[in-house]
């Protein structure tokens, strides 16, 4: 700004900038969330599961309003205005969470998850904390549920384009901190060369025998 825009000088110096440090990464497994929800109270534990569901934000879900939801093409979107990357986001809604939403029918005329008849604005609430300490959860975030919803597709074979697609990720490289889970899903690639190094080495013992001979 003062190169630029005050013109205060006429060369901006060169700063060191420090290395910004990589993002954690922290899910749990099927059978640890399924503890978690039945742990949580009815409101809590049906955003948690549609967060599970669908890998959305918390503010996403908590400001989540019916005119968002078509039910009948299983699908909702977030606006524009409402994602952080300022994109609208298209959510494919699978049975998980459309069986969220059809219990939260009837229960709010505008929106879909609230509490005392508001929305639920905040979910790390004192209940959320002692759900986690109940089932043995530690060092977990709602946050988390977000990053728990990604490790499972990656685990399941979902390709890095098509979890950046689902999750509204602006860039490729959001997406890559997951990469390192689909060791399960490459094993089939893997094995394609399986046994090519051991046959060389069968090779050269055969060659060693014949010498020695």
């Amino acid at each position: 700004m003062a190169r630029d825009e005050w013109e205060w000088i006429d060369k901006a110096p060169r700063v060191r900038l420090y290395p910004e440090p990589k993002k954690r990464v922290r899910w749990i497994t099927p059978e640890e969330a399924q503890r978690l929800i039945a742990a949580l109270p009815e409101n809590l534990a049906d955003m948690a599961a549609f967060t599970l569901a669908t890998g959305l934000r918390q503010s996403n879900v908590s400001y989540l309003r019916w005119d968002q939801v078509d039910l009948d093409r299983g699908v909702a979107w977030i606006h524009a205005d409402q994602s952080k990357s300022r994109k609208a986001i298209t959510v494919p809604l699978n049975k998980d969470a459309q069986s969220v939403l059809n219990r939260r029918l009837g229960t709010h005329p505008e929106y879909v998850f609230t509490y005392q008849g508001k929305p639920q604005q905040v979910a790390s609430t004192r209940a959320w904390k002692k759900a986690l300490k109940a089932v043995g959860i530690t060092d977990f975030r709602w946050h988390d549920l977000r990053h728990t919803w990604a490790s499972w597709h990656v685990q399941h074979g979902t390709s890095l384009q098509e979890l950046m697609e689902l999750g509204g990720w602006s860039s490729y490289e959001m997406v890559l901190r997951y990469a390192h889970l689909a060791a399960d899903h490459l094993q089939e690639a893997a094995q394609r060369i399986d046994g090519t190094n051991l046959a060389q080495s069968d090779i050269k013992n055969g060659l060693r025998l014949i010498v020695s001979h």
